[in-house]
């Protein structure tokens, strides 16, 4: 007898880890591949995490902590909010996540019922898409342009009309590192309060911006779910630890969700957590490096034919149209890797149906892997 498979668990794949899969194989053949596909930093957690977690090491026994994780913990994330933001969070409102990737996963089953549809952008993050529709949601694409700035914009909001129980919104953004302005925010944020529409604001990648910060939703609507990480401007991605801002009458629903489906969040990376919002100045020449990165790509790539790019406000991103060169981005992915050794991520993973025709290329490498990925991309004749 065939057993039963949930169509729930048939989602598309995460197809930058594909690629990574296929790079990972030519490094291991003894290729100098250069990795521009995955989305993390390429610098370790700053030395007072990393003295912190010894710390804890012989100090804690590590067991489980609270599900909604260490009331430390929770009380230096408020703290960051008071500092950073000018916003006043009550520790009580913050859940300590298993990466931003529990968070969403928490925050979707908190606030929507099945068949509830829920707003994305697009181009945008995969796993939104596909966490919705795991979680028995119906994903609602609102396709934005060059023009719009690959961002939602209330106009676009509106015009979809009061149809979705939710909206998820990204800024900086992922592919692009567009941002959404904060009187746009704020208009958004209302519109969204006042439509009876649940908000969850994606600032991941808060911290690494070139130009004016990134505003929090926090700022406009105390009833917005707001889920960060440690994993970007922290430089902690494999910790695995992130956080939720949770309306009060959501906290004891997470809780219950968060004790059920993950106990608590690790607790190593927990308590060296905590050491992380001390390690201001470390971080920021880590974003320093990257301006530089993203000043180098921007000088370099028009001659390398990749002239069309996202505006890159923030985040460690160029979003590339290669419509002019290609129409199936994965297809161009493969034969860059095949030719040059240089790994990007297709389109396609965040923009299924115009994503044939861009490419995502990371620069949270080092200064020496983004000049030399210049150089290959100007030689390449693909």
């Amino acid at each position: 007898m065939t057993l039963k498979v949930s169509a729930r668990g048939r989602v598309p794949p995460f197809i930058v880890m594909d690629v990574l899969r296929d790079a990972n194989a030519r490094a291991a053949a003894g290729k100098d591949v250069l990795h521009l596909e995955v989305g993390q930093p390429s610098t370790p957690a700053p030395r007072g995490v990393i003295e912190a977690a010894r710390a804890a090491l012989d100090r804690d026994v590590l067991g489980y902590t609270d599900a909604l994780g260490l009331p430390a913990l929770r009380a230096a994330i408020a703290g960051y909010y008071r500092s950073r933001y000018g916003v006043a969070l009550d520790p009580a409102r913050v859940v300590v996540t298993t990466g931003s990737s529990a968070g969403f996963i928490l925050a979707c089953l908190a606030a929507f019922e099945p068949n509830d549809k829920v707003a994305i952008c697009s181009p945008g993050y995969p796993a939104y898409r596909n966490i919705l529709t795991a979680l028995d949601l119906v994903p609602v694409e609102l396709t934005a342009g060059a023009d719009e700035r690959y961002q939602v914009t209330l106009d676009r909001l509106r015009r979809q009309g009061n149809g979705v129980e939710g909206l998820i919104v990204a800024s900086p953004a992922n592919p692009t590192g567009t941002m959404i302005p904060p009187d746009e925010l704020g208009a958004i944020a209302r519109h969204c309060r006042d439509a009876g529409i649940r908000l969850i604001s994606d600032e991941i990648y808060h911290g690494i911006t070139y130009g004016a910060p990134a505003a929090t939703a926090l700022a406009f609507d105390p009833q917005a779910i707001v889920v960060n990480s440690f994993s970007k401007y922290f430089s902690m991605t494999g910790w695995r630890v992130g956080w939720m801002a949770v309306p009060d009458d959501m906290a004891r629903a997470v809780e219950c969700l968060a004790q059920n489906l993950y106990v608590s969040p690790p607790a190593l990376s927990q308590h060296a957590a905590i050491a992380a919002f001390d390690c201001r100045a470390e971080l920021d020449a880590n974003i320093a490096r990257y301006a530089e990165n993203r000043a180098l790509l921007l000088r370099e790539l028009p001659a390398a034919g990749f002239g069309r790019l996202a505006p890159s406000d923030g985040a460690f991103y160029l979003y590339a149209d290669v419509a002019h060169r290609s129409n199936d981005s994965e297809e161009f992915c493969r034969r860059l890797l095949r030719e040059t050794d240089i790994a990007l991520t297709p389109g396609t993973d965040f923009d299924p149906r115009r994503g044939r025709a861009t490419v995502r290329l990371c620069y949270a490498g080092s200064r020496a892997i983004i000049a030399e990925a210049a150089r290959r991309l100007k030689a390449w004749r693909g």
